[in-house]
Formats: structure tokens, C-alpha cells, sequence
């Protein structure tokens, strides 16, 4: 996608969203594979489909609700994406981020993201929710930053030494904490997909150093390091990536994700009226 294309793509759909839910959301939430219960935590809700949205993807994977689900939990008001697209999907990366660029242009500042992850670390287990810290960018020769002009969407050479925010980190573990949820942190590493992982691949991502894979979230980190967006990101554990996995389905994935979907939204909803 070029520049102009994507600048008229985020302005249509930011504007279409102002026009129904107005603007100035102070954090906007992304909700991974098989993880919508948050949106219950919402007051006062108004949901718009993708599909009504001029210039927005739609999500085209199981598990995943393509809509806009606004509403406030405390004082504060939260924009959340139900459902996310994918690289995998065949949107390239510019695309996959649009999101985080319409929540940018409606007065967000803050991102939570989440995604389903398999857990290469030992100390992980089904249902843990780990607080992202880090991650190994291993997608295939994409960027959402490439070939976008810097006059209209600034610098692309974006400092990711602290890609996520070390306070949102901090009072996501410890929230979790608090609330007796199974948390850890760790390292997220991204492969494009769709397909999962070999053996050889999970012996590889294990000796990079990484706790977890999946298949989305770092193109999204990406462009709210670029706009300056205070960035959190938690992967829901479920399914094992070990070398001794024989086997692994996306219906699994979303299955483990339903179980562990109620302590995902209660983290959510917990570091969000405390405020971010």
C-alpha cells in the first residue's frame, strides 16, 4: 500500500468513527484470537462492524468479531477492536496496523494489545497470561513503516530499544497479580504464518530467547512506537510449543482461549480503571 492510499484509508474511517462515537478515547484495547469477553466489561457501549467502517479491513479468521465496541469502565473511555487482521490474511503490514492508526487520529495515547500464543518457555502454562517485555520480529521481509512517506506519517526509523512502556508492563503484572490471575512475562517472538511451527523453528526460537510465539501484535507495536502511543501487550498461553508437540489446530487455540478468556478481560478491565 502507498502512502496516500493508506493516509485516505485512516482519514475515512477516522472520520466515519468520529461521526458515531466521537473522539478523545483515552486507551484503546486490540483483543486477539478467541478473546471477546472484555467488551462485557464495557459500560455504556455503542458497536459499529468493520464492514461499516469506509477505508477499514475486515477480519476474515474463526475467533474474531470485527466490530468497534466503544464504552467507558470507570471515567475513562476506551475504544476497543474486536478482532484484528492479519498478516497471514494477505494484508500486508501497512494494513494490518490501521487500527492503531485510527485510534491515534480519535485521541488515543494508550494501547493494550493481546493476541493467543504458544508457550516455547518451560515455566509457562495453559491459561497464563504473559506480559509482553520484548519481542524477536521475525516476519517475512514486511514492515508497516516500509515505503511510507515521512511528510505524511513522520520518521520511519523508529527507536524500538523500549518498544513496550515499562510502566504499562509494570501495572499489568502487577494488577494480574492482585487479582490472583496466572501472570508472567517474557519474550514474544512474531512469525508471519499461517502455518505453525516446526520443530526445527521452536528449537530455533528457543535458543533466540524467546517464552512464546504467535502470528500478530509486533506490526501494531510498530506503528504506536511511531506516533508516540504508550504501548502494553499481553499473549494469552494456549497451546504448548514444544519440540515434543505432535498436535495443534486453530480450533484448539481458540478453545484454550475461551477457557482463559475471563482472566484476560478481568486484567484488562482491572489496569484500565485504575487509569494508564
Amino acid at each position: 500500500m502507498d502512502s496516500a492510499q493508506l493516509k485516505q484509508q485512516v482519514t475515512m474511517a477516522a472520520t466515519s468513527l468520529a461521526g458515531r462515537i466521537g473522539q478523545s478515547f483515552e486507551v484503546a484495547v486490540v483483543l486477539g484470537s478467541g478473546l471477546s469477553s472484555f467488551v462485557e466489561q464495557l459500560h455504556d457501549t455503542v458497536m459499529v462492524p468493520y464492514n461499516e467502517i469506509p477505508g477499514f479491513p475486515v477480519s476474515t479468521v474463526k475467533g474474531h468479531q470485527s466490530r468497534v465496541v466503544v464504552g467507558t469502565i470507570g471515567d475513562h473511555r476506551v475504544l476497543c477492536f474486536s478482532g484484528r487482521f492479519h498478516y497471514y490474511e494477505g494484508y500486508d503490514a501497512a494494513t494490518v496496523s490501521i487500527p492503531v492508526r485510527v485510534a491515534h487520529a480519535l485521541g488515543v495515547r494508550s494501547v493494550l494489545l493481546t493476541n493467543a500464543a504458544g508457550g516455547i518457555s518451560n515455566v509457562l502454562r495453559l491459561g497464563d497470561l504473559m506480559v509482553i517485555v520484548d519481542h524477536l520480529n521475525l516476519f517475512a521481509a514486511d514492515s508497516p513503516l516500509r515505503g511510507l512517506s515521512d511528510e505524511l506519517f513522520g520518521t520511519k526509523f523508529v527507536n524500538m530499544y523500549t518498544a513496550y512502556t515499562a510502566t504499562l508492563a509494570t501495572k499489568l503484572r502487577e494488577v494480574g497479580e492482585r487479582l490472583g490471575l496466572p501472570m508472567a512475562t517474557g519474550v514474544y517472538a512474531g512469525l508471519s504464518g499461517p502455518q505453525f511451527e516446526t520443530r526445527a523453528e521452536i528449537h530455533m526460537l528457543r535458543l533466540l530467547g524467546a517464552d512464546a510465539v504467535g502470528m500478530s501484535t509486533i506490526p501494531e507495536v510498530i506503528v504506536a512506537n511511531q506516533l508516540g502511543i504508550r504501548t502494553g501487550a499481553v499473549s494469552v498461553i494456549t497451546d504448548l510449543a514444544t519440540e515434543t508437540t505432535t498436535e495443534l489446530s486453530h480450533e484448539q487455540v481458540l478453545a484454550s482461549a475461551t477457557r482463559a478468556d475471563a482472566h484476560l478481560a478481568r486484567l484488562l478491565a482491572g489496569v484500565i480503571e485504575e487509569g494508564i
